[in-house]
């Protein structure tokens, strides 16, 4: 997805929420979304070649990034924890989810994005540096095991799951939604399609389908700003819920 980890990160810690932000290496951070995908070497200049200063072009972008996520890494609602390896992923999301279980419902998974649907399994790879001269290389990719089911039902059973379905074809992406809702037994699956995942998803249901857009008469809005307020009030409902 990108962005939509970064963009949503900043939404639910302006919501007030704590976040840990598993993200893969290379990947969008938050609050660097309005910064040039190489922003250590296009946002800073020599002017005496002595001195480093921020280019007057992306002065206020700058300002705006470190003092949004110096506030939010102060204030305790923001970790970052990269990975490389889909090894590495599986480890931390199984350390996260355990060390949550005891917050229980007042705990949430929002998981963004498919990490890898295929992989190397460990026992596969190879020991030593494969030789070039030694011919062609087949390689025999596994299917990434679906942990969504074990996260519900052992690592956080009681916590606030969110899960996504990205399609390429619109006719089918609300049924595969639906199936993954109900195989996989999270609160909401956001459905988005291809090429219009940064104007509009549906979050699919047991209750409803609802469409969030953004919205398009102001030029700043995006997607998750109305999607992660949705998502907010569906999380608050579900506290209270397991409350009573």
């Amino acid at each position: 997805m990108r962005n939509r980890g970064a963009a949503s990160t900043e939404n639910f810690v302006k919501a007030g929420y704590a976040v840990i932000f598993l993200y893969r290496r290379g990947t969008c951070q938050p609050y660097c979304r309005s910064l040039p995908d190489d922003p250590f070497l296009e946002c800073f200049e020599f002017p005496d070649k002595t001195n480093i200063q921020v280019n007057a072009s992306h002065l206020e972008a700058v300002k705006m990034a470190v003092m949004d996520q110096q506030e939010a890494v102060a204030e305790a609602r923001l970790i970052k924890l990269p990975f490389s390896t889909i090894y590495e992923y599986l480890q931390m999301l199984r350390l996260i989810a355990t060390a949550l279980k005891d917050v229980g419902p007042c705990s949430m998974f929002y998981l963004a994005a498919a990490v890898s649907d295929f992989y190397v399994p460990w026992k596969s790879m190879t020991e030593h540096k494969i030789e070039s001269g030694s011919g062609p290389l087949d390689i025999r990719l596994a299917q990434v095991p679906k942990m969504l089911s074990i996260l519900r039902t052992n690592w956080a059973p009681e916590a606030f799951c969110i899960s996504f379905k990205l399609e390429t074809d619109s006719k089918i992406l609300i049924e595969k939604a639906t199936k993954a809702l109900r195989k996989y037994k999270v609160h909401a699956v956001v459905a988005n399609e291809l090429s219009t995942r940064k104007e509009e998803v549906v979050v699919v249901s047991s209750n409803s389908n609802v469409v969030v857009r953004c919205d398009r008469e102001k030029p700043e809005s995006i997607v998750e700003d109305n999607l992660i307020r949705l998502i907010v009030d569906r999380h608050s409902a579900y506290i209270k819920e397991s409350h009573t």
